[in-house]
């Protein structure tokens, strides 16, 4: 039998007893930082030559993590903020091999020291209100895959819910009462209810009338199932996405952002919630963030608040190509007056 290696026995612990139980992290939270440990394995084994089964925790230098981080850049094209979210990742292990390993502690230490990237903020991309009826008209309602993507993406959109928090999503996630609402249960556990507009809520039912999901014995059931009855998964959604931007932009080039992901219908619902002058404290409860410092964006990013706010600041300054003080006569006689006085 193989003998197991100090990595794997502190990487069971880290996953299976720290992170779920004594710090109490999500399951999102969990599998994200999975998907960073299975990357490392597999650069170790392709680039280090290093097995996941010989892979012993003094392998793992504070070089070979700068390696690491270079190759997800590289070979895997991650943008900055994937790459800064794995260090991240890997920062939350060796911080917690500090109290169960005392005696590596320098090792540790060094790999803490390995700093996050700076970038730029990028730009955010959103659909405007034209966009996304012009979207939502793109699946074909004659089948019944395209009664799904049309509620899926309704949904997505209405509710401003993350890609992972809809596909968690469940009948019972629905209460179909005078204000329906859904449960949306978002990162770090966080559970908010939001509101669904009318045409949503009409949609939703057709659909899941359609698919028995309205029947209490399928409460817990998947709300958009793949054709096996599973979850979809995070790709299949953003092929779905793609597949109906691409109809979209065939019919108007000008109307969807070169780069969209399932991520910016989450936006733009935030980005016309403030348009329609909805304060960025509800934005703030509707969209699940912590604080309304990360709602500000929205706000930043806004052209039409900035254009709103410099015609209110300056209303009708300029018109037909004379200032209104030029054409106020009682007002040019008063300065003519004022200037022959001093």
């Amino acid at each position: 039998m193989m003998k197991q290696t100090d990595f794997a026995r502190y990487l069971t612990d880290f996953f299976g007893q720290y992170m779920p139980v004594e710090c109490g992290l999500s399951r999102n939270t969990i599998k994200t930082y999975g998907i960073t440990f299975t990357l490392l394995l597999e650069y170790m084994k392709k680039k280090e030559g290093i097995n996941p089964e010989k892979l012993f925790l003094k392998d793992i230098t504070k070089q070979r993590v700068i390696d690491f981080l270079k190759w997800l850049e590289k070979e895997r094209k991650c943008s900055i903020s994937t790459r800064n979210s794995r260090l991240g990742a890997l920062h939350s292990f060796f911080k917690y091999l500090q109290y169960r390993d005392v005696k590596g502690l320098a090792l540790w230490q060094e790999i803490l020291s390995v700093r996050f990237k700076k970038s730029s903020e990028p730009e955010m991309s959103y659909i405007s209100i034209e966009g996304i009826k012009l979207l939502l008209q793109q699946p074909d309602l004659g089948t019944k895959t395209g009664r799904r993507d049309f509620a899926l993406l309704g949904l997505l959109y209405d509710s401003g819910a993350r890609v992972q928090e809809l596909i968690d999503f469940t009948p019972s996630n629905i209460r179909f009462e005078e204000i329906t609402t859904i449960r949306i249960c978002g990162k770090g556990n966080k559970v908010r209810s939001v509101p669904l507009s009318e045409n949503q809520i009409k949609n939703l039912r057709q659909y899941m009338g359609e698919n028995n999901l309205l029947d209490l014995k399928n409460c817990g059931k998947p709300l958009f199932p793949n054709p096996q009855g599973n979850r979809l998964t995070r790709m299949t959604i953003l092929n779905i996405v793609k597949k109906y931007v691409e109809m979209v932009r065939k019919i108007s080039t000008g109307l969807i952002p070169p780069k969209i992901s399932c991520h910016s219908l989450r936006h733009s619902k935030a980005m016309h919630l403030l348009e329609a002058e909805v304060n960025l404290v509800y934005i703030r409860d509707f969209l699940g963030h912590s604080s309304t410092i990360t709602t500000e964006i929205y706000a930043r990013a806004s052209d039409k608040k900035k254009q709103d706010a410099l015609s209110k600041l300056a209303p009708n300054i300029v018109k037909d190509g004379k200032t209104t003080w030029q054409k106020d006569k009682k007002l040019l006689t008063y300065l003519k007056d004022l200037q022959q006085k001093y």
